[in-house]
């Protein structure tokens, strides 16, 4: 499920840079977020009718729904914030430093939850970290790496993303429904960039009209589906291996971009690729000397 919440992610990345030519950030990002929501309505319904959600006495079907509703409503907010600075930094940022920089939450996790929760990570995870860290630098950096206002937004986006990934684990602890918190995380996250829209933007239909596909593409697949598979895959994953495996995007990002749109990867970018998949697959091996793996 990650893995597949990963190829979509990657082969998104040109729709979200076409979109945000024509489309506001807060516009944008409240339509596939609001089409990503409405996807998963009957998906719910499918699910409980065919018993993939469980039936539950009255009770502790009041206790789950009022969890799995404040999981949503934590989950969307942070949702918002980070999806809202990726898209307004991919407007002042290239795409090379953009890619790189996102994918810091592969470090950002580890260090959050070992700074708020206590949490460690192992030293083969680490050892993988820094090696993807180094693949990510040679794939997506390409010209000269200064800092730039658009790069700090790009960081801070990063920075909520790695929190999203901690309070989805958090919640999920608490067993809560996976499909239906995707569902009520899209809506808030909607509603709150719908809020930020009215305020501070002014949506053009025509432009809207004129990105129709990529937003629906946004929607359906990088939101309905892509982060619905994240949920459902971080149930059985932990956080950090979820985060090299679900980074794998800007992989993906730059394969489907060769073998799709013709764009033909150098030696350096092929050698960060290679370091990205190999940090990965390590990351799931059984080394009793670098410690335990329970995810592997």
């Amino acid at each position: 499920m990650l893995l597949i919440a990963a190829i979509i992610w990657g082969t998104a990345f040109v729709a979200q840079s076409k979109g945000a030519q024509l489309v506001e950030p807060f516009t944008y990002n409240s339509l596939r977020m609001f089409i990503g929501g409405i996807v998963l309505i009957p998906v719910i319904a499918i699910f409980k009718k065919t018993g993939i959600i469980p039936r539950r006495s009255r009770d502790e079907k009041k206790q789950i729904l009022k969890t799995t509703f404040i999981a949503g409503i934590c989950c969307g907010a942070v949702l918002f914030t980070a999806s809202s600075l990726q898209q307004i930094a991919m407007k002042t940022t290239s795409a090379g430093k953009a890619g790189f920089i996102t994918t810091l939450y592969i470090v950002l996790v580890p260090v959050i939850k070992l700074l708020i929760m206590r949490e460690k990570t192992s030293l083969k995870v680490w050892l993988c970290l820094v090696l993807a860290v180094c693949g990510f630098f040679l794939l997506c950096v390409n010209e000269g790496f200064s800092i730039a206002y658009g790069d700090l937004l790009m960081l801070a986006c990063a920075v909520f993303f790695a929190l999203h990934i901690i309070v989805i684990d958090y919640f999920l602890r608490k067993n809560v429904e996976a499909v239906p918190m995707a569902c009520i995380q899209f809506f808030v996250s909607g509603v709150m960039a719908a809020v930020m829209m009215l305020i501070f933007e002014h949506p053009n239909p025509e432009n809207i009209w004129a990105a129709k596909g990529t937003i629906l593409y946004m929607g359906l697949m990088s939101s309905g589906i892509a982060y619905t598979a994240q949920i459902i895959g971080q149930q059985y994953t932990e956080p950090t291996l979820a985060t090299l495996i679900m980074s794998l995007e800007s992989v993906f990002a730059a394969l489907s971009g060769w073998v799709i749109l013709g764009q033909a990867l150098s030696v350096k970018e092929l050698t960060g690729c290679v370091l990205v998949f190999a940090a990965v697959i390590f990351a799931q091996l059984k080394i009793p000397f670098f410690g335990k793996n329970k995810a592997a």
